[in-house]
């Protein structure tokens, strides 16, 4: 693993401006409909849908907009149309990227994603082309600051409720689990009142790979601006080692 704080880049994400506090709440108000569609409007019954709302609270979003998200969804659930998509392809050097979707026009939806990879000078490839180098898995991120257990006690809680690896870092830990066990270890915690800074099935790169040239930098940091700014995009994974973000 990197040895960068995921909370800093978390936190750096979350703080950046409103309008990508905007387009988290936009991407996770799609997520709900699409769990309340598939399975139904209580979270009690579907595992799905209390694994977004979590990453609703882990983003700050207020509980009303969550019950209208899913009160919307369960009232006009025929006309939620979205489909999953994932493409994948090369950013500049070789790096690996896997690009998530949820859309109700393919053709939009491809034509925006190839061509924010084709303005950083990269390409998209084949399905299955990049995800080997990755490892999915479910992914918690707990701030220090927020957290009053200790970290014997967290990890223990997390490993006796399903996690596979717990990591302390400086103002952060870090746990990760299969993703069939994520949702159970995110209940053990949540029962325990642990704050989540991050709590989410990801996909984690099994190496880093390090980008020296300014012009590969600005090359791909085009291409996931571009990714960003894509309404139907929900995720973007990639395997270039961010440099640090300074604090301003």
């Amino acid at each position: 693993m990197s040895g960068h704080s995921k909370f800093a880049n978390i936190k750096h994400k979350k703080e950046k401006n409103d309008a990508a506090k905007g387009k988290i709440f936009t991407i996770i108000g799609r997520e709900l409909a699409v769990a309340v569609k598939e399975g139904g409007a209580d979270p009690a019954n579907n595992s799905r849908l209390r694994d977004v709302i979590a990453k609703a609270k882990a983003n700050n979003m207020p509980n009303d907009t969550i019950d209208r998200g899913i009160k919307k969804a369960a009232g006009d659930a025929n006309s939620v149309n979205y489909e999953t998509v994932t493409y994948e392809g090369y950013g500049p050097n070789g790096t690996a990227i896997i690009v998530d979707a949820l859309t109700d026009n393919k053709n939009r939806t491809a034509a925006n994603v190839r061509n924010a990879f084709t303005k950083g000078s990269g390409n998209v490839g084949t399905q299955g082309c990049v995800s080997y180098m990755f490892d999915k898995k479910g992914q918690i991120v707990i701030d220090k600051e927020e957290c009053d257990m200790d970290s014997d006690e967290l990890m223990m809680l997390s490993l006796d409720s399903g996690a596979e690896d717990f990591s302390e870092e400086e103002d952060s830990y870090e746990i990760l689990t299969a993703p069939e066990d994520f949702s159970a270890v995110r209940e053990a915690l949540e029962a325990s009142s642990v704050s989540m800074a991050e709590a989410e099935i990801t996909m984690i790169p099994q190496n880093y790979v390090e980008l020296t040239s300014e012009d590969d930098i600005k090359k791909i940091t085009r291409i996931l601006d571009l990714l960003d700014e894509d309404d139907d995009v929900q995720a973007v994974y990639h395997n270039w080692d961010m440099p640090e973000e300074e604090d301003e």
